[in-house]
């Protein structure tokens, strides 16, 4: 059966996922949406050196730098698209906030050490910028972009030196927002959450949803 005819002759709407993450992309797919990864180049540090000296809170960090991959992946999608295509792009991005510092991906085993032991017991908030675009083949400029942040309260556990040694040694800390994440090792040690337990993991589907409907997508049209 054709996608189409799964949504009741709904023309089908493909997805772009300008991000690398296989947790983003597993999220998605869990949820009948079949997305093509496309990574962008953009220079992260660069950016958030210029958002922060502007004064820029952690909701708004994540949504800048959400908004610059979208855009730099559309840049490169401009001359690709087949004739006829709609597509729904996405990009997202991540950082934990404790204590008022925010904490992206630590990378060296060392600081991934000290932010795991001090989150024991303790509570941040991850928040999740994302960024939506609506291209089609036959316009030269998006249809319509929107962009929104979505924040989850995070409970840690008390967890002993012994496991924040061991869970470092596991390597994967290192690449994820805040030292965390709750669907791998790292879920044992999360307590609890309050708000959408998608968005810990990098994507809130809910707010998605929501974005796609406000672009005009009908949310069922990017089942796979």
């Amino acid at each position: 059966m054709e996608k189409s005819d799964s949504v009741r002759g709904t023309a089908a709407v493909s997805l772009v996922l300008a991000s690398a993450s296989p947790a983003r992309r597993k999220v998605l797919q869990g949820a009948g949406l079949c997305p093509v990864v496309q990574v962008s180049h953009v220079d992260e540090d660069t950016l958030l050196t210029k958002l922060r000296a502007q004064g820029a809170d952690p909701a708004a960090q994540v949504l800048a730098l959400a908004q610059a991959k979208a855009r730099a992946v559309a840049g490169e999608l401009e001359t690709s698209l087949s004739p006829g295509a709609d597509t729904l792009l996405v990009g997202c991005d991540s950082m934990l906030e404790f204590h008022g510092e925010v904490l992206g991906k630590p990378h060296d085993p060392e600081v991934a050490f000290a932010r795991v032991r001090a989150l024991s017991g303790d509570s941040g908030v991850l928040h999740t910028g994302h960024w939506a675009m609506r291209l089609r083949s036959e316009a030269a400029e998006p249809v319509a972009e929107v962009g929104r942040t979505e924040s989850t309260v995070v409970h840690f556990a008390q967890f002993s030196e012994a496991e924040v040694r061991a869970y470092v040694a596991s390597g994967e800390p290192l690449e994820v927002a805040g030292s965390f994440t709750i669907d791998g090792l790292g879920g044992a040690f999360i307590s609890g959450i309050e708000g959408d337990p998608h968005n810990v993991i990098g994507i809130s589907l809910p707010l998605l949803r929501k974005l796609a409907g406000e672009l005009g997508i009908f949310w069922p049209s990017l089942w796979g």
